[in-house]
């Protein structure tokens, strides 16, 4: 069995002394493990980093066996970042939080909006956003999707300021007040009105909502908790 897929690098495992074990995410055959012959060498460390854009193609008997995989470098993102510490943070968040995916379940929609992330990571007035909807469209993928298009209560467009942290749906001004202290604050940037600057506040109000819904819906059920890279992220972000 063979194929050939473009791929981003999830991880990288020593294997022998030579080997290589890599994790890749696959445009559409989503997250499959393969075996490097002389991945720890001078030519292909550079390559085999994780968050690296590659062409891979992926050779065994069986589709359930490990596989041998050959690759070359499309984009090497890991590289750009490495003297941008909040960047770098960013690029461990998307690769740690990717492995949420079902193995060998293609996701391409999602494929498509990492690219797009990871392509500005060079430009800390972007990327922060773009994560935090990269979370949102991870809990879509992942069947936890959260309902911000309309109020819960009133079926309102208007003024959705708040989530419900049980329901994932959005509240209003109006419905949620008497119950704000039990609600997450939805920052602008993430409705249908959005308009006008992210702001930093904004940007941590949208860590924090993903944060809640990616721990208690996905990664505690797994007796997981949210990644080390995503504390370090958060950490550089202005306060």
């Amino acid at each position: 069995m063979q194929w050939t897929d473009e791929a981003i690098v999830l991880s990288v495992k020593p294997h022998g002394e030579t080997a290589a074990v890599i994790e890749l995410w696959t445009r559409t055959h989503g997250r499959h493990l393969g075996l490097v012959h002389g991945g720890r060498s001078r030519r292909l460390r550079p390559i085999l980093q994780p968050g690296n854009h590659v062409d891979a193609t992926w050779k065994a008997r069986l589709s359930d066996q490990l596989g041998h995989v050959t690759i070359e470098m499309r984009r090497a993102f890991a590289a750009e970042t490495l003297d941008d510490a909040a960047a770098l943070a960013a690029l461990s968040t998307l690769t740690t939080l990717t492995h949420l995916l079902p193995e060998r379940d293609p996701h391409p929609n999602l494929y498509e909006i990492t690219l797009f992330v990871l392509g500005f990571l060079n430009d800390a007035t972007v990327w922060p956003a773009l994560l935090v909807r990269w979370e949102l469209a991870l809990l879509e993928e992942l069947g936890f999707g959260l309902d911000l298009s309309q109020c819960a209560a009133t079926g309102s467009n208007d003024q959705l300021i708040y989530v419900s942290p049980r329901t994932g749906r959005a509240v209003s001004a109006s419905a949620g007040e008497p119950y704000r202290d039990k609600l997450l604050p939805l920052p602008a940037f993430l409705t249908k009105h959005r308009s006008g600057h992210v702001t930093e506040d904004d940007i941590r109000l949208g860590f924090a909502l993903t944060g809640h819904f990616l721990e208690t819906r996905v990664l505690l059920p797994r007796g997981q908790s949210l990644p080390q890279p995503r504390s370090r992220l958060l950490a550089h972000l202005p306060q």
